[in-house]
């Protein structure tokens, strides 16, 4: 199953060229990286991202996290994939555009996997 993050460029820029991700400010806060799953993250876009423009959105593999990943309830009682840990960026699926077109973000084409 693929997940994503939704995050600006620069922080995952910088994060690969540190080769860990720690999260961005509110993932540090919570004390986990909040991630999405593909029926959750065109939501999540649009209740936490609106507006935003230079973001990507970066796919990884459910499997590569072991035990770090964990589903815990959110948004509506939903169960969403949370790493209690750091993401290195060299494991990322993919990291494509999410542009802002004014009224709602432009998921890149083939994103569902």
């Amino acid at each position: 199953m693929g997940l994503f993050k939704i995050i600006a460029s620069e922080k995952w820029q910088e994060a690969v060229a540190q080769g860990c991700f720690k999260g961005a400010a509110i993932d540090l806060a919570d004390g986990y990286i909040h991630l999405s799953t593909e029926s959750q993250v065109e939501e999540t876009a649009r209740l936490h991202f609106a507006g935003q423009s230079g973001l990507l959105l970066v796919a990884f593999s459910d499997t590569q996290f072991g035990q770090d990943l964990k589903w815990e309830a959110s948004r509506g009682a939903a169960l969403f994939p949370h790493v209690h840990g750091t993401i290195d960026p060299g494991t990322a699926l993919w990291a494509k555009p999410l542009p802002w077109n004014g009224h709602s973000h432009d998921f890149p084409p083939g994103w569902r996997q």
